[in-house]
């Protein structure tokens, strides 16, 4: 019997006990969560952090500690996300590493903490393709390192090394369209200077040092002058050059042939060929390349395929060169951008009910016969038992009542670069309006039903910038149902509730932005109370009972964007190159500076007054040999020559010396005006240009043993044997020194 009762009494006391436990857990969490808060007010975001978990875990019901952490954890994860990016930048991809480790500790779905680690992984594999790929340029395993590199531009196009590692490989493997066509001879070096030169006669020249063919056009002009001075240069300039300036065009008709015909708009017609070229584009609007084309390249004979999203361009070589680099530019991927949102309704209602509800009135009603009259002799009689009160009902309030906020959505919703996304969620309210159509007898009523959004409406709309920033335009609106109508002529009309918010922001990649302040505060009391007595502080809610209802509603916005990908930043040479003049989309050719390569002059080619050239294509085997032309001064001094000379002369046979001693002899009948600088002899490898008539000398007595026959006067200048030196030139008034 008394197990029985003791039982009874630890059942009866459970309840107490219970209700005392979550008071003081209420009251726990509500501490924790003002130390969280004071914490934060003080930038410490992980004791703040620490605070909140007691909170929530005292009262896991309660939604403002939720919001409070989930805040303050989002807080925590990005500045550990934020210095682990910042290590990554320093190279130091092991405290990278540790950082994002702690964000997912902390949030394991945040997304940026995974994508960093993910990046470490990455970056240590690319590394590793990248080293291989080395290896295999420095074996000459061109192919296989360009495998390499493919494979690992297709994960990251970004990689700058591996990219210009794959431009030199190019460069060494695939041979341009001159080189393919013309079998490189266009690369070739040269050194040429004409001056007033016949037009054939150049292209003769660069003809034997190139081996390319040269046809001309009927209407060609072989024979107009020109003038061209390159040193250190190429064939493919020395060409481009006198095509430009003779208004001229060339046609590439096999791998070393070339035809030569005149720049207008019929030869154009006549001899240039037309490429027709077809673009897939993965990424860009087809019309907008379309007509990019049509501005900058004035393509005429361009097709669009909307359902393939393909361009179809007929031109030029050329101009198809320059429409693969300008299409290059603008088919690459859009920016896009995951935007997580999250929309707390934090309400919070109090009903306080509390007092004693005493009658509001007390009724007095006699007892009457059956017909319910009263007489004055029964009022004469009237005592208590005759007598019947009524509204004597009263009643104690002890009622308090909470309620906590809910959420009304989390979506992720992943948005292209300046277009707007929408999020509803909510219900459709039918608002229905009776019509009567027609008139009379034939007249009949019908009902027209339109629809009312209720509930969460979110748009927003990202501007993506390439410093990894985010604008967002965003537009919140939150309604709800307050009150059905009806109106006079039976349709239904709804009373409906709106909170609006309007704003554009910026933000960083993974930076959260709470928007809060769509308050909505109600309260709202009632008593109920003896007067006088029921107005005692403490005392009166023995008197009368009093309610009170407060209804605080709140909207909170809490967004974060995740750069998913951005904008490659063209390299300068793709967003910056040579497109040719207006008339021409001709290609420029490539200037830089070559070691020049020297060529004997064409056999039996005659100078003619003021006509000189000098032809370079290649280093001499020893010091290379003075090039001046006669209208250019002498550079070394004749001492600097001399010596030269006697440093020859020593290594020269016999024969030679008597040769040099008859072309002395010779050039020794030439006076030498007073005051006129000394001209040196051209090297046998140009064609010199007469200097003016002298005076005829005396001949010369002939030489037997000389292979080379006495020139009659005046003479200008005789060709010499390759190797050979040239004479000294004399001083003013002195003769020259025998070699």
């Amino acid at each position: 019997m008394a197990s029985h009762l003791k039982k009874h009494h630890r059942r009866l006391a459970l309840p107490p006990l219970l209700a005392l436990v979550l008071a003081l857990g209420g009251c726990a969490g509500q501490m924790a969560y003002r130390d969280g808060n004071t914490l934060m007010a003080q930038d410490q975001v992980e004791a703040g952090l620490l605070k909140y978990q007691e909170a929530l875990k005292a009262e896991p019901t309660n939604a403002e500690y939720r919001a409070a952490y989930v805040q303050a954890r989002d807080r925590a994860a990005q500045g550990f996300i934020r210095e682990a990016e910042r290590q990554l930048a320093d190279g130091q991809p092991e405290l990278a590493e540790q950082g994002w480790r702690r964000a997912l500790a902390l949030d394991p779905a945040n997304e940026r903490a995974r994508a960093g680690l993910r990046t470490l992984e990455r970056n240590a594999r690319q590394a590793k393709l990248l080293a291989i790929a080395r290896e295999h340029v420095a074996r000459g395993e061109y192919d296989l390192a360009k495998q390499r590199l493919n494979a690992l531009l297709t994960e990251t196009p970004s990689n700058e090394p591996a990219r210009q590692l794959l431009r030199e490989v190019t460069e060494k493997t695939a041979p341009s369209a001159v080189e393919t066509g013309l079998a490189k001879a266009y690369k070739q070096p040269i050194t040429i200077e004409f001056r007033d030169a016949p037009l054939k006669q150049v292209f003769e020249v660069i003809s034997r040092r190139s081996n390319l063919n040269f046809v001309f056009d009927k209407d060609v002009k072989t024979d107009q002058r020109t003038t061209v001075l390159l040193r250190n240069s190429t064939v493919e300039a020395a060409i481009y050059f006198l095509l430009l300036t003779n208004q001229l065009e060339q046609q590439v008709m096999d791998a070393n042939t070339v035809l030569i015909y005149p720049n207008t708009a019929a030869k154009q017609k006549e001899y240039q060929e037309m490429t027709v070229k077809t673009f897939y584009l993965a990424n860009a609007d087809a019309k907008m390349v379309a007509n990019t084309l049509k501005t900058i390249l004035k393509t005429r004979d361009v097709v669009v395929d909307e359902k393939l999203n393909l361009l179809i361009v007929r031109d030029n070589p050329e101009a198809i060169r320059l429409a693969e680099r300008v299409i290059a530019t603008q088919d690459m991927p859009e920016a896009e951008v995951m935007l997580e949102v999250e929309i707390l309704e934090v309400k919070r209602s109090t009903l306080m009910n509390l007092g004693v509800q005493w009658p509001t009135s007390i009724g007095i009603n006699p007892l009457t016969d059956l017909a319910g009259d009263l007489t004055v002799n029964e009022l004469r009689n009237l005592n208590s038992d005759r007598i019947l009160l009524s509204g004597i009902s009263g009643a104690i309030n002890i009622n308090k009542t909470d309620t906590d906020s809910n959420l009304l959505a989390n979506p992720r919703i992943r948005v292209r670069n300046k277009q707007k996304a929408n999020i509803v969620i909510g219900d459709k309210l039918p608002v229905i309006t009776p019509t009567v159509s027609g008139g009379g007898l034939g007249g009949f009523a019908s009902d027209s039903v339109t629809y009312v959004d209720v509930g969460l409406k979110l748009a927003v709309e990202p501007t993506i910038y390439l410093n990894d920033e985010i604008a967002i335009k965003v537009e919140l609106e939150v309604s709800n149902l307050v009150s059905t109508l009806t109106t006079r002529n039976g349709s239904t009309a709804y009373q409906l509730g709106t909170r609006q918010a309007s704003t554009t922001l910026q933000l960083k990649d993974g930076e959260n932005q709470v928007l809060a302040g769509l308050i909505n505060n109600e309260q709202r009391g009632t008593g109920n109370k003896i007067p006088g007595a029921g107005d005692l502080p403490i005392l009166g809610r023995l008197f009368g009972t009093q309610r009170d209802d407060n209804q605080k509603t709140e909207i909170v916005l809490s967004i974060t964007p995740r750069l998913i990908r951005n904008v490659q930043r063209p390299e300068a040479s793709a967003s910056e190159f040579s497109a040719g003049t207006d008339a021409s989309f001709r290609r420029r050719p490539d200037f830089s500076a070559r070691p020049a390569v020297q060529m004997p002059a064409l056999p039996g080619a005659q100078p003619r007054p003021g006509v000189g050239a000098v032809v370079e294509l290649a280093p001499p085997a020893q010091t290379a040999p003075v090039t001046l032309s006669p209208s250019q001064p002498s550079g070394p001094s004749p001492q600097q020559l001399q010596q030269q000379q006697f440093q020859q002369m020593q290594q020269q046979q016999q024969m030679q010396q008597q040769q040099q001693q008859q072309i002395q002899r010779q050039q020794l009948s030439q006076p030498t005006q007073p005051g006129q600088p000394a001209q040196p002899l051209q090297p046998a490898e140009q064609i010199a240009p007469p200097a003016e008539p002298a005076p005829p000398a005396a001949p010369a007595a002939p030489v037997e043993e000389s292979p080379i026959p006495s020139v009659p006067p005046p003479v200008q200048d005789v060709p010499l044997s390759r190797g050979q030196p040239a004479p000294l030139p004399p001083a003013s008034g002195q003769p020259r020194p025998l070699q």
